[in-house]
């Protein structure tokens, strides 16, 4: 370790007896077999990733496992939202079963927050229930979908409708790993990072827009800061509402609005899930502004903050669609977390003030979005 190298740091997900570190810094993943091995009856674990990780990984992953002694058994699949599917799911379980996998054997998640997700379910699934080990290769799942045990496939509904709560065992949040995602992943994982900031702190919102280009540069110290300070924001929101029944809402600022956006395109790669979660964030600030819940300027400043960092503020600018108001407000209305027709958003009466508005009047959310495609 060098001066510009912190020490790696622990942050606790404190959820009684499915409590769980998430170990943060450059270099982590040289922890893992000696954090698997006394979980082990047998000296093997299972390893879902996806071809792309796996070219730029998996040989990382398997010199961590040597000291220790531990093997693993690898199902490699294709990258990208589509993978989430049923039938992958069955694939998973299929293998799973297979190799006589049982519930005292671990499955490693070597991915983003795709193979996170399907892998989290695959194991909440397998004879109800073997431990899983998250392994995030990208900054969003870094300071998000590897945390707090939210599991999930898409169907054709919609993203993540099919899924379940179901913790990891541990995370490994290697920083050293996402030294290999193109820029543009990097910053969409940004955007969720920010997100914590505009919440519930908004010192850290300041530290960011202060060292924003450090952290994105994947400056040692920054970015470890970055993942680290997400990772207790988050960790902190899941240990006070696990299943989302109140505050864990909270942590889905930008996402209603963003999701429509997703949901416009059909999932496909004209706009990342970051992406949209940041579009989705000016978005909610700038209804916000318009509703008068917050002020023009804190709209402004944080558009601002984020377009410096190459994410997208506005509708227009969006690649994908075409985009319609309407068909946006009705996307929005077919979100999960809708609930008895009931729309939730959350809102934000400043940085660091968000709130959830349990009851969205979608008309005129549909209004809003029209003025912001230029068809008021």
């Amino acid at each position: 370790m060098t001066l510009s190298t912190p020490a790696l740091e622990t942050v606790r997900v404190d959820l009684g007896v499915r409590s769980y570190d998430i170990l943060v810094g450059h270099g982590a993943l040289g922890d893992l077999g000696a954090r698997l091995a006394p979980l082990l009856k047998r000296p093997r674990v299972f390893v879902l990733t996806d071809e792309n990780v796996s070219r730029l990984h998996m040989g990382a992953l398997e010199h961590a496992l040597a000291p220790a002694g531990i093997a693993a058994e690898t199902l490699v699949l294709a990258p990208g939202e589509q993978t989430k599917s049923f039938a992958n799911l069955d694939r998973i379980l299929d293998w799973l079963l297979g190799a006589g996998a049982d519930r005292s054997d671990i499955l490693v998640a070597l991915g983003g927050g795709v193979i996170g997700d399907i892998a989290g379910l695959a194991a909440s699934l397998m004879k109800r229930g073997m431990g899983f080990v998250q392994v995030p290769t990208t900054l969003l799942a870094q300071v998000d979908s590897s945390v707090g045990g939210k599991t999930a496939v898409n169907s054709a509904h919609g993203k993540n409708m099919i899924g379940a709560f179901y913790q990891p065992r541990f995370v490994i949040a290697d920083t050293a790993l996402l030294a290999t995602l193109p820029q543009r992943e990097l910053r969409a994982g940004y955007a969720e990072v920010l997100k914590y900031g505009l919440i519930n702190d908004p010192g850290f919102f300041d530290w960011l827009e202060a060292h924003g280009a450090d952290v994105l540069a994947l400056e040692a110290v920054a970015i470890q800061r970055a993942v680290a300070t997400s990772c207790r924001s988050k960790a902190a929101i899941v240990a006070e509402d696990e299943t989302e029944a109140g505050v864990r809402a909270l942590l889905n600022l930008g996402h209603t609005f963003g999701h429509a956006v997703e949901a416009a395109n059909g999932f496909g790669p004209d706009v990342l899930h970051g992406e949209a979660v940041a579009l989705g964030m000016a978005l909610a600030f700038g209804y916000g502004a318009r509703e008068g819940i917050t002020t023009p300027e804190t709209a402004e400043r944080v558009s601002r903050v984020i377009a410096a960092a190459g994410l997208p503020v506005a509708l227009g600018t969006v690649p994908g669609g075409p985009y319609e108001a309407a068909n946006l407000a009705n996307l929005m209305k077919q979100d999960k977390k809708a609930i008895g027709g009931r729309v939730p958003l959350i809102l934000a009466r400043g940085i660091g003030q968000s709130y959830i508005h349990p009851d969205a009047d979608l008309k005129s959310v549909a209004a809003f979005l029209a003025a912001e495609l230029g068809k008021a």
